[in-house]
């Protein structure tokens, strides 16, 4: 998934797209070290995901 989110999202998407952004950060997060572009794409994925937990009022799971 690397579409921009804006504020039309559609949070019935939310149970597919979050697992699906949260799996890329994970398997980018796990490559180190991370160059300049591996860190731009994980800052945007972070914020996506902050962006669906925000709108959609979904909390953060507890790790």
């Amino acid at each position: 998934m690397t579409h921009n989110l804006e504020s039309n999202y559609d949070c019935a998407s939310a149970s597919s797209d979050l697992p699906e952004l949260i799996s890329e950060l994970q398997q980018l997060q796990a490559q180190h070290p991370l160059s300049d572009e591996q860190q731009q794409e994980a800052n945007r994925l972070e914020n996506q995901i902050r962006f669906i937990r925000n709108k959609c009022d979904i909390p953060h799971e507890q790790s």
